[in-house]
């Protein structure tokens, strides 16, 4: 049986290996950055709605009015909802449709999208985009004979431009439009000039960048104007909710089986760019370590000295086309980092395609040694990528089929051997994976038990929890979490919370605690929240996540990150909790164990500098909420800020003896070669110096809570 056979059989593990589609399906649609013209739309030959999309959209209806986890309403509230949410996926940024636009379509629609899923009406939808397009199809038509007749920006203006207009009016005419264009367009002129390209380079970048759109624009059909309206339908239950269309779903099935030959990085859209949702365990984007979550791709090249082709505005399916290719063949991106305040500061990195194998997620070890009171103490870490399973070897009746509880099981028996004091399990970057894995897995550190309540659409709890006798491992043990610890990851780490079997280290968790199945319609499919997540405390994962015992500081910004960050996020709430033993009280010790990691911490440069690192972030967005035109003004900006980021990442080198950068975008490429200042014996090769301070300060976290436990 297939992978994906088997979730449709099994849809309580339905939700598998979803934390890495936690902001968008994998293949979805993305809109271009907006649309505006400078005349009347003309009329054009318009893709019509099909009776498969019809028939599809009741179904749709259907699915989420008795099938979804919420109390769906289909009424007047829901529509005025998604009519927004419709307007705000095809022009987020109010640059190209007008008020009366929006106005027009307003009566016919803002109140009547029920009636719109359920009769099949389609015609207003697709008017609404076809619109749109002829909007977009005028302005960049205007855009590109601007540049035909050449930019002649002195950038001396004292204008500014708003980042982000989501929250802005429409504008009324075509010369408000225009304004607000000469505005993006010298923006983005001024912005590649400052990245070091000459005029006749920043004139070709932007050509190709537009012809591209309006190439792709005009190969809009049918399919793509109902997937964009589905999305708005689906996205306004909660934001794990998709339609798939025939396309999408085959997409989905490739990635279930992790036989997608590419980078193995999830991508969604955001704007006019392509952002990083998460990287998949195991991975070329992983262990390359060049690409992270929220990273900003602008450009993609092929092998070594392929053409960079400039994908700002491209669908997100073309894009993800374009970096797809032959295993062992090179792509070139070029990437705007997470942290980077201004879209001027990219860098290329290099990354080998690959084949993402089950192997490639398979838990590993290792052992590090401290000096303890005059004795040697040692603390084994196990890294746990993802909660896989082999479900066709499964399915077969294979008795080795490869599982995450049986590879860390063989990583417990090493460690063992070695007699160390305590154990680490780090589900740093784990976006979850099979629910039966987060309850096996917890069976090795209690004796049978409760792990997770699932709570379905009509109010019925299930029980899940670990049916073994016995358990492997009862020594001391501490799991690190951080934001992209999610869905089976939440699971492990609130019930080894609960039972007191540890303590948990880290930062917030990502706080996905909803339950996805797959199910066919008669034209593409639909993922649908049919379930929740409850500790066995009775508290959700839902939302909050779960909570560190001793928290770390993140540079993983949670209003960017995590499901707090998206739109319709179904709530936090409880249910009854369950009967359950305490292994132990960790929080006896929480005010001693946090005193010792606040005096260890206070003078670690890598600590230091992610407190730091983490409130300069946060408080460079919510202050940048515009750019200057004026290229002294901007440039003074971006030094200003470029400053305190190389400051801060200088201050942490001098105090680690090593050498200091001349430039902050240098920091990045050369956190992987260095170890940052810590001993020999305590680094790999593919730790890059913030993610090992942390690790090393959890066992260090764990030996104190050893000594407190254990009886005098």
């Amino acid at each position: 049986m297939s992978l994906t056979a088997a979730l449709r059989r099994f849809p309580r593990q339905a939700f598998l290996w979803q934390a890495f589609l936690q902001r968008a399906t994998i293949i979805a649609i993305l809109l271009l950055a907006s649309s505006s013209a400078l005349a009347e739309p003309q009329s054009i030959s318009e893709p019509k709605p099909t009776s498969e999309q019809r028939q599809a959209a009741a179904e749709v209806a259907d699915a989420l009015r008795y099938g979804h986890y919420a109390d769906v309403k289909l009424d007047d509230a829901w529509s005025l909802r998604t009519f927004q949410r419709y307007l705000d996926y095809l022009d987020p940024q109010r640059a190209y449709l007008l008020y009366r636009d929006v106005e027009e379509f307003r009566q016919p629609l803002q109140t009547k999208l029920d009636d719109v899923l359920y009769d099949g009406d389609l015609e207003d939808v697709f008017a609404l985009y076809q619109r749109y397009q002829e909007r977009l199809e005028a302005r960049l038509e205007w855009v590109l004979a601007k540049l035909e007749g050449g930019l002649d920006y002195a950038y001396d203006t004292n204008e500014r431009l708003i980042i982000d207009r989501k929250d802005e009016d429409w504008e009324h005419t075509n010369s408000a439009l225009d304004t607000l264009w000469e505005k993006r367009l010298e923006n983005a002129a001024l912005s590649l000039s400052l990245s070091g390209q000459s005029d006749q380079e920043v004139e070709d970048a932007l050509r190709q960048r537009y012809e591209g759109q309006l190439s792709r624009i005009r190969q809009t059909n049918a399919e793509d104007i109902f997937g964009v309206f589905m999305a708005a339908v689906t996205s306004s239950i909660d934001p794990h909710t998709d339609y798939l269309s025939p396309r999408q779903g085959e997409s989905f099935d490739i990635q279930m089986r992790l036989s997608l030959e590419g980078i193995g990085a999830l991508l969604q859209s955001d704007g006019e760019y392509v952002k990083v949702a998460s990287l998949v365990p195991g991975g070329p984007a992983e262990k390359a370590g060049v690409l992270k979550p929220a990273d900003r791709i602008i450009a993609v090249g092929q092998d070594n000295n392929g053409e960079m082709v400039n994908v700002v505005g491209m669908r997100l399916d073309d894009v993800v086309e374009l970096i797809r290719g032959p295993k062992g063949s090179t792509v070139r991106l070029d990437v705007i980092p997470a942290e980077s305040v201004d879209t001027t500061r990219s860098q290329v990195v290099k990354i080998t395609r690959d084949t993402v194998k089950l192997e490639d997620q398979a838990a590993s070890s290792e052992v590090l040694e401290f000096e303890r009171d005059g004795r040697k103490q040692k603390v084994g870490v196990i890294k746990v990528p993802a909660f896989y399973v082999d479900f066709d070897a499964w399915q077969a009746g294979d008795e080795n089929y490869r599982s995450s509880t049986r590879d860390v099981a063989k990583e417990i028996e090493k460690l063992k051997k070695q007699d160390v004091d305590g154990i680490v399990l780090d589900l740093r970057g784990d976006g979850g994976g099979a629910l039966q894995e987060a309850n096996s897995l917890v069976g090795l550190f209690i004796d049978r038990g409760p792990t997770v309540q699932v709570r379905d659409a009509d109010g019925r709890i299930n029980l899940y929890g670990d049916t073994e006798s016995g358990m492997l491992y009862d020594g001391p043990l501490a799991v690190m979490v951080d934001r992209l610890s999610a869905s089976a990851s939440e699971i492990f780490a609130g019930a080894i919370q609960d039972y007191g079997r540890g303590l948990v280290l880290g930062s917030d968790t990502f706080g996905k605690g909803t339950v996805q199945v797959l199910n066919e319609l008669s034209h593409g499919e639909i993922k649908l929240t049919r379930a929740k997540f409850y500790r066995i405390s009775g508290e959700s994962t839902q939302l909050r996540g779960v909570e560190p015992d001793i928290v770390y500081p993140s540079l993983l910004d949670a209003e960017l990150i995590g499901e707090s960050s998206l739109d319709n996020a179904l709530p936090w709430d409880t249910v009854r909790d369950v009967q359950y033993r305490h292994y132990g009280k960790p929080w006896r010790y929480l005010e001693t164990l946090r005193a010792r990691h606040r005096d260890r911490i206070l003078d670690d440069p890598n600590f230091v500098y992610l407190q730091r690192q983490a409130e300069l972030s946060r408080q460079l967005r919510e202050q940048q909420t515009s750019v200057s035109l004026n290229r002294e003004q901007r440039q003074k900006e971006m030094d200003a800020i470029e400053a305190e980021q190389l400051s801060l990442e200088n201050q942490r080198r001098r105090a680690l003896g090593l050498e200091l950068l001349d430039s902050w975008v240098d920091a990045r490429g050369e956190g992987m070669e260095e170890n940052g200042g810590v001993p020999a014996d305590h680094t790999t090769e593919k730790d890059d110096p913030i993610d090992r301070a942390e690790v090393l300060e959890s066992a260090e976290i764990l030996l104190d809570y050893r000594e407190l436990s254990q009886p005098s």
